[in-house]
């Protein structure tokens, strides 16, 4: 059983994988069917869905291997890099792909389709890079984060970027226009690298002590997006991030033993 954390975290690591390689065949690609010499175009418009379903799967296996490591009272170095390398692919890599095809689709609406730089579309694996940088950070300042974190953790930032694909799908909202414009996306880049680099404290879903006191603005946050689901359906995901990051702005932290030794 004490190895269960870490198979649980390689179940994320797998799941980001996948996510992966269902985002690199999302584009329309020609099938040749050799049997009768013809030639058709298969969209693969499904598998940019899927890549949001497995980077979904692997916050799930994220969620739980944190949950066995303290059930089990389970801790290790191996288990703590293994765990920043796991979400460094399915919540840095596999997001900046989607954000890849998220440029590539909007350069393809503009009048020069054809003459696209790709170098236009690199800013998409800055999500990659700074949370690669946000991981790094955690793992020589975790004792400093018990209450809250200090950044925005790479999961929230992950899914959010990763349920873009749902916007699309059902243009909740009519966002798929906002995501078809190159400025807008890249605005989304910058303003998540910032948040995971910075100092601002954010919320953690699971704080070390549940109480009315500690826990509302997580009572808020769920209410709150399953309220949004009724009307907006998929679009409550944004619902949930905005307040995410409003209450993280707003809510009084509680003072940890380590602020307390610097005083």
């Amino acid at each position: 059983m004490k190895h269960l954390p870490n198979i649980l975290t390689l179940g994320n690591l797998f799941c980001g994988c996948l996510a992966i390689a269902y985002l690199l065949t999302s584009q329309p690609y020609l099938f040749h069917n050799y049997a009768d010499g013809s030639f058709r175009w298969v969209m693969g418009t499904e598998q940019i869905y899927f890549g949001t379903i497995f980077i979904t799967l692997a916050a799930i296996f994220d969620m739980l291997d944190g949950f066995a490591a303290r059930a089990l009272n389970v801790h290790s170095p191996i288990g703590k890099d293994l765990d920043s390398l796991a979400d460094v692919v399915s919540f840095g890599v596999a997001p900046s792909m989607v954000m890849f095809k998220c440029l590539w689709d909007a350069a393809m609406h503009e009048v020069n389709a054809l003459d696209v730089n790709m170098l236009t579309l690199a800013p998409a694996f800055l999500i990659a890079c700074f949370g690669a940088l946000r991981l790094a950070r955690f793992n020589i300042t975790s004792n400093e984060q018990k209450a809250y974190f200090i950044g925005m953790p790479i999961p929230a930032v992950g899914l959010f970027i990763g349920t873009f694909p749902l916007f699309i799908w059902n243009n909740s909202l009519y966002i798929t226009k906002l995501l078809q414009n190159k400025w807008m996306l890249y605005a989304i880049i910058g303003l998540m690298c910032f948040f995971m680099v910075s100092k601002i404290k954010f919320i953690k879903f699971l704080p070390p002590k549940i109480s009315m006191q500690t826990f509302w603005p997580q009572i808020v946050i769920i209410i709150g997006t399953l309220g949004s689901m009724i009307f907006i359906k998929s679009a409550a995901i944004l619902v949930a991030f905005v307040l995410y990051v409003l209450l993280s702005l707003v809510y009084k932290y509680p003072e940890t033993k380590t602020e307390t030794n610097k005083q």
